[in-house]
């Protein structure tokens, strides 16, 4: 019986990095391809629509949607403008999740109802003094400007820089690579909070709910995506600076220059057109710079196109815009006239020129909401529990029962987990990520050890490394679930069954790689070290939405003998399902711990 060993090399040699820069390209280009290419007539948009969206509910974690509880608004101060009032307020889009915002109120508003924009903030804020203002009041000259002209607007704070400050860099600067695990990404929070602000809008008797539009800028245009795409309460949108292609993410790297909060997890494999194209065939204007550097323009004109062929399709040419002015990425007079021309045109039926600016005309401290911040907030430990974790497994009572479990698992793991692999007999340029090697002092024939290629080595610049990795969630995939699949892609080319040693991260791959082991290549696993849950390794997409490590446990000593070692006394009742259910098998001796 051969023997292998999952362990950890370091590999510096460069070519290996443009080897993953062409496997990048590969992945991008059969995205983009395939991006919308089932659209054919009207009819395939109609039929599909609602599954897109459903599917882009899922990426962004509000699947199922949450629980419309009791906003509990609560207005904290009313500042007097002599053209409008602003009402600084906060509401709960859950139990807990606060979310703090000022709702700009034109004079006269009583004698409304009123035409309402929800405006989405982006990355920038107001600290004096070491006191937050929120990223509200940085944007405060749009809705300043829509309540001088006769709207009622609602502008909040995003949970990363808002007076309750949460977090949006869990993989881009905080390690937290376990989000890409739980399906977590602060863009579907964000998402939350929108949809729920669109709530209180229509609550309000000054507003007329069935003239809302939406937009913000950077952050706050993709914000504007992700709810306009989701709900269709939302009759006009511009967002700006908020989206570009794929490729100008992943192959040209721009995802270094955006943070969690851009982007949803890629379960379905998108690319960024399919989002965009959500909003049709409502009143849409694409608005960007040419000299956006973390929105090229030629990824903007990209999306641009394939939702104009959607919109065609439709017959709704005419609700579809692009404006492109000149310009860096920065918040520019010329982009706000050309939106609120587009709102004005399609709100109020009205089309004149944009005559007054945009202008902040209130001090930051005015547009404050809290004094003190609530005990009870959950802002700024949201990513926790938004989207929660499978519930632990109890034991079956007999194999049928252990079946219906098992299926159900490796269904999702199938279509939710590593649906990001090569289909069946697709040859991939992916590069090697695990190597096979004969431990030392051992015979070839009985010991091998299988080692990972360290991300650290892909590039000499180890925050480049850092972002490589993050371009695998773009892809729908994970690096650690790539290293499963070029696991059994190496073991598919070998001749005898093996029996593999794995430690630490290692120990996670090659048990997940038995799961699909379908010509039982494995005689079994030496696993040192295995972490007993995914908060700790292995990343893999959504996995902990559906199961942990226990309960894969279980199902790879189905597959062949498992013998576990490294393990504290703690870490042994966390096991307790894997053995009972084997032991319910009749598989005792197929999980040894040590």
């Amino acid at each position: 019986m051969r023997h292998l060993i999952l362990s950890l090399i370091l590999l510096s040699s460069p070519a290996w990095g443009n080897e993953l820069e062409a496997y990048f390209e590969h992945e991008t280009t059969k995205l983009e391809e395939r991006c919308l290419a089932e659209i054919r007539s009207a009819e395939d948009w109609l039929a599909r629509r609602d599954v897109y969206r459903e599917q882009l509910q899922e990426m962004l974690g509000l699947a199922p949607w949450p629980e419309r509880t009791d906003l509990q608004a609560t207005v904290t101060k009313t500042v007097r403008h002599e053209e409008f009032t602003v009402e600084n307020l906060h509401f709960q889009s859950l139990p807990g999740l606060y979310v703090t915002g000022n709702l700009y109120l034109p004079r006269g508003a009583t004698e409304g109802p009123h035409p309402a924009v929800l405006y989405v903030c982006g990355h920038a804020r107001v600290v004096e003094d070491g006191v937050n203002f929120g990223n509200k009041a940085r944007y405060q000259h749009h809705p300043a400007w829509f309540a001088r002209h006769g709207y009622v607007c609602l502008t909040i704070d995003t949970i990363q820089l808002g007076e309750i400050e949460g977090i949006h860099h869990g993989t881009y600067r905080e390690g937290m690579w376990w989000w890409n695990n739980r399906g977590y990404t602060p863009a579907g929070a964000e998402a939350w909070n929108g949809i729920r602000a669109l709530d209180y809008l229509q609550s309000r008797s000054e507003v007329d709910g069935t003239r809302i539009g939406i937009t913000g800028r950077s952050g706050g245009g993709i914000y504007s995506w992700w709810v306009g795409a989701l709900d269709d309460r939302v009759k006009v949108a511009v967002p700006v600076a908020g989206i570009t292609s794929l490729r100008n993410h992943v192959v040209d790297g721009c995802v270094e220059g955006h943070c969690d909060c851009m982007y949803h997890i890629n379960t379905f494999r998108w690319d960024f057109p399919q989002i965009a194209a959500l909003m049709a065939p409502r009143p849409l204007l694409i608005s960007n710079s040419d000299k956006d550097t973390i929105f090229p323009l030629d990824g903007v004109v990209a999306v641009h196109g394939k939702v104009k062929r959607i919109y065609e399709l439709l017959e709704a040419e005419d609700q579809l815009g692009l404006q492109i002015t000149e310009g860096a990425h920065r918040d520019s007079q010329e982009l706000r006239v050309h939106a609120f021309r587009w709102f004005n045109r399609f709100l109020k039926g009205e089309d004149a020129l944009i005559r007054r600016p945009a202008e902040a005309l209130l001090p930051a401290r005015d547009l404050k909401v809290f004094d003190e911040l609530p005990e009870d907030e959950r802002t700024s430990v949201i990513h926790e529990t938004f989207v929660p974790r499978a519930p632990a497994p109890v034991v079956p009572t007999d194999a049928v029962e252990w079946e219906e479990m098992r299926s159900a698992w490796m269904r999702h793991l199938e279509s939710k987990v590593f649906a990001g692999w090569p289909e069946a007999g697709e040859t991939s340029p992916l590069p090697a990520l695990v190597r096979l090697e004969p431990i030392e002092g051992e015979n070839e024939e009985r010991v091998r050890l299988l080692t990972l290629v360290d991300e650290a080595t892909w590039a000499r610049d180890p925050e480049r490394a850092h972002q490589l990795r993050r371009r695998f969630m773009l892809l729908g995939q994970t690096l650690d679930g790539m290293r499963v699949w070029d696991l059994l892609r190496q073991l598919m080319q070998r001749e005898e069954p093996l029996t593999i040693h794995a430690e630490g991260r290692a120990a996670g791959i090659a048990l997940y790689a038995s799961l699909f082991d379908s010509e039982k290549r494995l005689r079994g696993l030496e696993l040192t070290g295995l972490p007993t849950s995914h908060r700790n390794g292995p990343i893999f997409l959504n996995v902990s939405r559906f199961l942990d490590l226990p309960q894969a446990l279980a199902m790879a000593g189905e597959q062949c003998p498992v013998r576990l070692k490294g393990l504290s006394r703690e870490d042994r009742p966390q096991l307790r399902f894997a053995e009972e259910t084997l032991n319910m098998l009749g598989l005792e001796g197929r999980l040894m711990i040590h």
